[in-house]
């Protein structure tokens, strides 16, 4: 299934800890690139964090949130094996640079990282909980970015119909625009002062019907077309697929603008890129 890189997710838990809160969000980007803001608490699980994004998601921009309110009158209580650890450093680093006189603020310790830790016993409970609700909150962007995508296949499948329906129209009309091309060359060569030879005439209506024919980028257009079709049935990232898919039909489309003899040509060629270039800004957003 197609999947967008945007989408949203919020997850709030409240529990004998206090409240928590998930925000993610994810928009596009060309690679995988997630951003944690966590609070100092938690900055132990941002590496199981990455891990567990970098597998529900190939691509996009990813900021992840995370608000943590610690319960009403919750008692706080010093970690007093890392207090006795930092004042074992501490004193260490008194006789390595022999200090004979130094002074360290009892608030700037406490401030240490793990230093200060609630006194509830589901404290200890917290990290996992915290996990949990960060997979709720991830499987529901998953579910946002699915849902965004399956709205991205709708609009790209339209305009492959369009892209459909301009070719057929203009394979109906090709013996037509060939015979007057055909005419218009004979009105110009009857307009030499000389006679043509029959054998030269020839010539110049072969090579001039060559450079007008667009017989191979019609049928370069269904090919991209119906691959690009069948792409989007795909169930794995094809985000990177679809871009090159889209140059390849615009360089087409281009081909066959250029070589417009008739004005059918041109006007289906302009409506071509128009519809490639709506299909390129909506697959900037799939995964």
């Amino acid at each position: 299934m197609l999947k967008s890189m945007t989408g949203f997710a919020r997850v709030e838990a409240q529990g004998p800890w206090g409240s928590l809160a998930w925000e993610l969000r994810s928009v596009n980007h060309r690679f995988l690139e997630v951003s944690m803001h966590l609070p100092e608490a938690f900055n132990a699980l941002e590496g199981e964090l990455r891990s567990r994004v970098g597998k529900a998601l190939a691509r996009g921009r990813v900021d992840v949130w995370l608000r943590y309110q610690p319960a009403a009158g919750s008692n706080l209580q010093l970690n007093t094996a890392l207090a006795a650890e930092l004042r074992g450093l501490l004193e260490e680093l008194t006789d390595l640079w022999d200090l004979s006189d130094y002074s360290v603020s009892p608030l700037e310790l406490l401030r240490w990282p793990g230093v200060v830790q609630s006194g509830n016993s589901e404290s200890s409970e917290l990290p996992a909980t915290a996990l949990r609700h960060f997979d709720e909150a991830l499987a529901q962007l998953q579910e946002t970015r699915i849902r965004e995508g399956q709205a991205l296949k709708d609009l790209v499948l339209q305009r492959l119909d369009a892209m459909r329906a301009q070719v057929v129209t203009l394979r109906a009309v090709l013996p037509e625009i060939e015979t007057i091309l055909r005419e218009r060359l004979r009105a110009r060569l009857q307009e030499l002062a000389q006679q043509v030879e029959p054998g030269r005439w020839e010539q110049e209506l072969l090579f001039y019907l060559q450079r007008q024919d667009v017989a191979e980028e019609l049928d370069r257009l269904d090919t991209h077309v119906e691959e690009l079709a069948r792409i989007l049935q795909r169930s794995e990232p094809v985000g990177r697929r679809l871009d090159f898919l889209v140059q390849e039909l615009n360089r087409e489309a281009n081909t066959l603008g250029s070589k417009a003899g008739d004005h059918r040509l041109t006007r289906a060629a302009v409506e071509l890129k128009v519809l490639i270039e709506q299909i390129r800004e909506q697959i900037q957003n799939v995964e």
